[in-house]
């Protein structure tokens, strides 16, 4: 069987640089979905169901227009005691976030779906819980002011490779999981397709 063109449906860094880290060979399109309005009109609270959503809205954006290639879509939802979270515009809304999220346990909620032409074809999420520790802020100032504009890259306000790990007293969840793109499970179901090896 021969494979067909992999297409990441995002413009995101990391996970490109997740899929390539893994050795998978693709190219990258930006779906350009208003992601925004996605969350607006998805009925229902289930962060789980949204990020796939999310994810199958930038998939199909792509597939439609790029017959034969498997189109990889990918998003993250972060909920905190039953409230939705988005990146944050500036930095007082990262501060309020990292105070609302302070000695408290939050969700990552990752899904990833494959699409081919025009459908999709396969779907997947994840959750990682996040317990962030009982920081002073005095250290939150010192933390906002290292990573400056960098805390609103990222729906949580950190990235755990970096000081962002200083945040937290227990992580249960897959890595990837919470870096956006559960690849383990994207991997197994792209060799059961024959994508790879």
């Amino acid at each position: 069987m021969v494979a067909s063109p992999l297409i990441l449906a995002s413009g995101s860094a990391v996970r490109a640089t997740l899929m390539r880290n893994a050795g998978l060979a693709f190219t990258v399109q930006d779906s350009r979905v208003d992601e925004d309005a996605v969350k607006q009109n998805f009925a229902g609270g289930d962060a789980d169901a949204l990020a796939c959503r999310l994810a199958e809205e930038k998939a199909l954006a792509v597939s439609r227009a790029e017959a034969g290639s498997l189109v990889v879509g990918a998003d993250q939802i972060l909920s905190c005691d039953g409230a939705r979270f988005d990146k944050p515009r500036d930095m007082a809304e990262a501060r309020a976030n990292l105070q609302r999220f302070r000695a408290r346990t939050h969700i990552l909620h990752s899904g990833v779906v494959l699409a081919l032409d025009g459908e999709i074809v396969w779907r997947h999420s994840a959750q990682a819980h996040l317990t962030m520790r009982e920081f002073s802020d005095g250290f939150l100032d010192w933390y906002l002011d290292k990573l400056g504009e960098k805390v609103r890259t990222s729906v949580g306000c950190y990235q755990l490779e970096g000081p962002g790990i200083q945040l937290f007293d227990k992580i249960e969840g897959d890595y990837f999981t919470i870096l956006g793109l559960p690849m383990l499970p994207l991997l197994g179901e792209l060799r059961r397709r024959q994508v790879v090896q």
